[in-house]
This record gives C-alpha cells, sequence and structure tokens, in this order.
C-alpha cells in the first residue's frame, strides 16, 4: 500500500477525529464536538513546533500522528521529537502503514535536528509495546501523568 505523509489541514480534522476515536480507548476518552479540537489545532499550529500529520491512501486519511519538537538541557542539551496520537484505520492496521508513519516520524525528526524519538502509550496496549520495539524503541523509562481537570 502507497501512503502519503503531509502536515495536517483544518479540513482534516473530522477523519483525524475519527482515527482517534477508532480505537477501544479512543472511544471512551474522545467527544464528538470538534470545536475544542479545532481550538487546540489552531494553537498548535501557532506554536510552531507541533505538527499534526496525516498518512493519506488513495484520498483517504489512514493514519495519523503527532510531532512536537523540544529542546532540552539533559542528554548533552539533546532536542528531541515527542510522538502522540499515532493511529492507524482499524480495517488496515498491520499492513506496514505504522512503520512508514514512525519512520516518516524519523524523518522529520532528524530533519529538525533532533537526536532522539519519544512516546508514551497506554499500558493497556500490549500488541502497540511490541510492535514499537520491533521498530527499536525501548522501554527504558516509567511514565507519569496527573490528571489536572
Amino acid at each position: 500500500m502507497s501512503v502519503q505523509f503531509r502536515a495536517a489541514t483544518l479540513d482534516d480534522l473530522p477523519d483525524v477525529l475519527a482515527l482517534m476515536a477508532d480505537d477501544v480507548l479512543g472511544a471512551t476518552r474522545e467527544v464528538p464536538e470538534i470545536a475544542p479540537y479545532r481550538a487546540a489545532f489552531q494553537s498548535m499550529e501557532r506554536e510552531g513546533n507541533n505538527h499534526l500529520i496525516v498518512g493519506t491512501s488513495d484520498g483517504r486519511i489512514v493514519a495519523t500522528y503527532q510531532i512536537t519538537y523540544i529542546s532540552g538541557l539533559s542528554l548533552r542539551a539533546a532536542r528531541r521529537a515527542q510522538i502522540e496520537t499515532v493511529r492507524v484505520a482499524s480495517d488496515l492496521r498491520g499492513q506496514g502503514i505504522g512503520a512508514l508513519m514512525i519512520a516518516d516520524a524519523e524523518a522529520r525528526a532528524r530533519a529538525a535536528g533532533c537526536t532522539l524519538m519519544q512516546l508514551t502509550m497506554n499500558k493497556r496496549r500490549t500488541d502497540t509495546a511490541r510492535f514499537y520495539q520491533r521498530l527499536g524503541f525501548t522501554p527504558s523509562h516509567i511514565g507519569y501523568k496527573r490528571d489536572l481537570i
């Protein structure tokens, strides 16, 4: 399958949201109202280092991920790429689209001067953990989250 990756546009949001909700975890945490997502997307665009990417095939959005470039002091002032909201259409999973998407993210991260890619995932996604490990990611840290609302 041929997939092309590009920066998302505001018009892509309904398809991206559908991918986000097409998931056992996403189905319970995403909301049908598009306004908060539109506002968040516009904030991401203004930030400059925070990008939503979509993968298309035959005119259909089949994948999405968010990449944020973070400058920091640790690891010899490493610039890192944080990958989030990684989704592939459920009817196309297992066909290599995820690997293509991570390769695209890595190319973008390298072009932005990053020396490290990092991500977090819900620990209930055991298949996803194996996928990331096959692509060379190591579960080297424990992540914690705290709701502020």
